[in-house]
């Protein structure tokens, strides 16, 4: 029996009733339609989105299961520990995810210095943990988000305060005044050669929820003086959701996850007073005064936002956006 030959693809001819053509160049005017077989339909969709999620019981994650429901994309918690890799393949066996989102991390209780105290416990969370779990999903071909850090920079020669330049994607890390810094600094180095992993390097997060006691503003607010350097900053009301449509496009490498510009204290405490208490008032003091208050040093820095602006060309300023996602929606003055 001849075996019959099933094409991938049907070419449906219509032949008018055209004159006699033979001595043209061209061949008869045709009307051609392609109609592609239903096998090929299916293998070229892509597969619906599903994220595994780490960080629950944080301010990012916790944000990240809100912003999937309100996009109505399918998401889970994981249920590991960073640092024991057989409950990270039972996550991804179990889940069976698209894409993983890493906000999980040690920051420090109340503030970094807690990190300066416990080391090795930061070291098993920030280090191993975010490294077994970038190497599980390369090994599973995920790709994975990493809510990192812009605080492993601090203002030197070549980027001076105040001088509009700022720290590239590239630029390897200059400050480790803080042990939280260097952890973040050494991974990131690593990271670099995981080609599944999209590092976000935030910094001092603010958003429109001021009771959170990870926001920037509560804290400033709460202290009873301040510094008043200018820094990049991330606005999480606007760039968090713009962290998972860059899952949806795939982005990876290292990107300067802040909004374009800087924001000194001062300037933050001024929009503060003038939208939500006019009461407000702070007391300055110096770096060297800050320093004898404090366990580690903090990280000052600008951070050069146009590779994300370029991808994102919607994002605002810091500036506009403290204006648009936090201090409009918290307006208590007639301005």
């Amino acid at each position: 029996m001849a075996k019959t030959h099933t094409p991938k693809s049907i070419l449906i001819t219509n032949a008018t009733n055209a004159p006699d053509t033979s001595n043209l160049d061209s061949a008869p005017s045709q009307k051609k339609m392609l109609v592609p077989s239903t096998k090929h339909n299916l293998l070229s969709r892509k597969p619906p989105l599903k994220f595994l999620i780490y960080g629950r019981t944080g301010w990012i994650g916790g944000l990240l299961g809100k912003l999937c429901e309100k996009q109505g994309i399918p998401f889970e918690y994981g249920k590991g520990r960073l640092e024991q890799r057989s409950t990270l393949l039972a996550d991804i066996q179990t889940v069976k995810p698209t894409h993983v989102f890493n906000a999980a991390n040690v920051i420090g209780k109340p503030n970094v210095d807690w990190c300066e105290t416990h080391k090795a416990e930061t070291i098993r969370t920030n280090v191993v943990g975010t490294l077994t779990l970038a190497d599980v999903c390369r090994e599973h071909g995920l790709l994975m988000i990493n809510y990192a850090t812009g605080c492993i920079f601090e203002y030197d020669a070549a980027h001076p305060l105040g001088s509009g330049i700022g720290f590239k994607e590239e630029d390897k890390p200059n400050f480790s005044g803080s042990f939280y810094s260097k952890t973040k600094a050494m991974v990131e180095d690593l990271l670099r050669e995981f080609d599944n992993v999209c590092t976000l390097r935030g910094r001092m997060p603010i958003s429109s929820d001021l009771s959170r006691p990870g926001n920037f503003i509560a804290k400033i607010t709460k202290h009873e003086k301040v510094i008043d350097i200018p820094n990049s900053m991330t606005v999480v009301d606007e760039l968090l959701p713009i962290s998972i449509e860059m899952a949806k496009r795939n982005l990876r490498g290292i990107w300067n996850f802040t909004n374009p510009g800087v924001v000194s204290h001062n300037e933050i405490l001024q929009l503060y007073k003038a939208y939500i208490d006019p009461t407000f008032n702070w007391v300055n003091f110096t770096l060297e005064e800050q320093a004898k208050v404090v366990v580690a040093e903090r990280s000052n820095n600008e951070l050069d936002a146009s590779k994300l602006k370029a991808e994102f060309p919607e994002i605002l300023s810091i500036k506009d956006s403290l204006i648009k996602y936090v201090f409009e929606p918290n307006k208590k003055t007639d301005l």
